[in-house]
């Protein structure tokens, strides 16, 4: 009998065991197991956490086994070999995995009691989340796709108090002392820490709307309150972890998307991004999972002066920039509301460039007082109409990536069928909805062709593409700008011979994007390859006119000239024609000719379809 219940209760603690171990491998590998540790596959399996410090994990190979970090975790969670005061120290630090393994296994473990959380929970008061978007900055690297963070919405909020928020940001943190090239460099490979940080909502808003205006996208999420607590429980764990932060793929929209996806257990945001994470292309990916909400479009400081500046004749901003410069208000024959128009903007452009030139507090803060003092005099409201809103949102333009099959036709060389692909992100030939007018960002644009002929080559391979033409105005006297670099082909007698190149510009643009605008660069490019044998030098101008017909075509007639230094040749210089016509949001034809000469000349037309994905 003896043996009988010995044996039985071998069996029992084999079958316990064995369901205690199914249990485990269940859990490991569960969805939100693994959004909680940001594991992804690996190429040759098994698991990796995108989190790079030490001390987010509890299991010394917790970063590459979910399953050794899930048991590490609920034993130091059930208090095995620890004294009770550590338990309930790891129980606090990990205060989403608590929430969830709670409900997971039929442990009765009592409810959190972590002061310190609580504390924070009850400063953030939070109700909502809404997803901020602020538009492309071309003047830094990181910033040119745009930037996303989250404001999380208090339980007493209103419109007007939305500034004294708390937002949830993800950056990089740089060394101080590296230069942009440097900065571009690191940020491409990952060599910064990204980490998440809690600051008040108004100092993002200030940096981003105000000191390098940028318009602000505001959608407000579909979250309930508990959903929205889970997110948070996470965020505090995260105090402890820092990401290898790359521009185009594990960036701030990626990691906003990551800690989103935590409200819920079948939410996965971030499985579709291997390759690259554009801003706009995240807040496509939460639109379609129903959580967006209609936008809030908060303009910037510059979009609402110039918008002010068209209101006004040229001998209105004149006496505006004369009483903002310290001159005495010109009341001429103005009526009460032109005068006010005038006040108004004398302030506004004031403190504008107040922030954008960084000038001296003691000296500008009298006259901005002076200013509004003078302006309270009349008791009319302002005669300025607001900034219209955009007819698209970022999230209703384009997508970033795009692939392309062309046809090419020669005077002088085999014809040849192409096939294109570009990561990111968007040209000035592109539809502009959804994008910054007159801005261009083309990052691994990448072209191989099949000639007639039989032979293979590569066409062009462009690592960045980029162009800002801001154009002057009455308010603004903006510089306009562009960098390439990349493979080409340039013609040598009866076949293109290959390049690689460096070239930038600085210049003027005028007219507006969004119709018909033109530029004109000063240059300098570097050249080396076949077709020169040699490094050279080369100075000149870049040209063009774009023009925007409508929402579905535009025209771009552009010429480029180099004079070269210490060359076979003395220049080169090429003209091109494009047309294009946006079938859809995501599909365009797309027609060129185009003149290139070096030390001959070769004209060639192009025909290409064009998919955005």
């Amino acid at each position: 009998m003896k043996k009988i219940l010995f044996v039985l209760l071998i069996v029992l603690i084999s079958t316990y065991s064995n369901a205690k171990s199914i249990e485990i491998n269940t859990l490991a590998t569960d969805p939100y197991w693994l959004k909680l540790g940001h594991y992804r596959p690996t190429t040759l399996g098994g698991w990796k956490s995108e989190v790079d410090s030490v001390k987010f994990f509890l299991s010394p190979k917790g970063k590459v086994s979910p399953r050794d970090e899930l048991n590490t975790t609920i034993n130091a969670f059930n208090g095995d070999n620890s004294l009770p005061q550590q338990t309930q120290q790891t129980r606090c630090q990990f205060p989403a995995r608590y929430t969830w393994l709670k409900t997971k296994i039929k442990n009765n473990w009592p409810e959190l009691n972590c002061p310190d959380l609580q504390a924070w929970q009850k400063i953030i008061n939070p109700k909502g989340v809404t997803l901020v978007f602020p538009t492309a900055f071309m003047n830094s690297p990181s910033s040119m796709f745009g930037h996303t963070l989250l404001r999380i919405d208090a339980k007493d909020q209103t419109r007007h108090k939305e500034l004294l928020a708390f937002a949830v940001n993800f950056a990089a943190e740089p060394d101080g002392s590296d230069n942009a090239a440097m900065y571009a460099l690191k940020g491409l490979i990952g060599s910064y820490p990204g980490k998440f940080s809690l600051m008040p909502y108004y100092k993002k808003v200030r940096e981003y709307n105000d000191l390098e205006s940028r318009d602000i996208w505001e959608y407000k999420l579909n979250l309930s309150e508990e959903q929205v607590k889970l997110i948070l429980l996470h965020l505090w764990e995260l105090q402890l972890a820092t990401f290898d932060y790359f521009f185009i793929d594990e960036n701030c929209s990626y990691q906003l998307l990551a800690l989103l996806q935590l409200a819920k257990n079948d939410l996965n945001l971030t499985s579709s991004f291997d390759l690259q994470a554009i801003p706009s292309d995240t807040v496509a990916v939460l639109r379609n999972n129903n959580l967006l909400q209609t936008p809030n479009y908060r303009p910037a400081f510059g979009t609402k002066l110039y918008h002010y500046s068209t209101q006004m004749t040229d001998e209105q901003l004149s006496d505006a920039r004369a009483l903002m410069q310290g001159g005495s208000l010109n009341t001429r024959n103005y009526s009460e509301s032109q005068l006010v128009a005038i006040l108004e903007m004398a302030y506004e452009w004031l403190n504008f460039e107040f922030y954008d030139k960084n000038l001296n507090r003691e000296e500008i803060a009298p006259r901005l007082a002076k200013l509004l003092l003078m302006r309270s005099k009349y008791k009319i409201a302002s005669p300025f109409t607001k900034p219209n809103r955009p007819a698209a949102s970022p999230e209703q333009g384009h997508g970033s990536s795009k692939i392309t099959l062309a046809r090419t036709h020669y005077n002088q060389q085999s014809d040849l069928t192409s096939f294109a692909y570009r990561l990111a992100y968007h040209d000035l030939l592109d539809t502009s909805a959804g994008f910054i007018p007159g801005a261009q960002i083309s990052f691994f644009d990448i072209e191989g062709a099949i000639k007639d002929n039989g032979n293979t080559q590569l066409e062009h391979f462009y690592l960045l593409d980029a162009m800002s033409l801001a154009p002057d105005n009455r308010i603004f006297d903006s510089w306009s700008w562009n960098l390439k670099m990349g493979f080409d082909r340039q013609p040598n007698n009866d076949f293109q011979q290959g390049r690689w190149f460096t070239k930038g510009g600085y210049g003027k643009s005028i007219g507006n994007p969004n119709t018909l605008h033109g530029y004109l660069l000063a240059q300098v490019e570097f050249n080396n390859g076949d077709i020169t044998d040699k490094l050279t030098t080369g100075f000149g101008t870049e040209a063009g006119v774009i023009w925007q017909i409508n929402n579905s075509h535009k025209l771009a007639l552009t010429t480029n000239i180099m004079w070269l230094v210490d060359a076979d040749v003395d220049n080169h210089a090429d003209l091109t024609l494009k047309w294009n016509y946006a079938l859809s949001r995501n599909l365009s034809i797309r027609t060129e000719l185009k003149n290139q000469r070096w030390y001959t000349s070769s004209t060639s037309a192009k025909l290409a379809i064009q998919y955005y994905f």
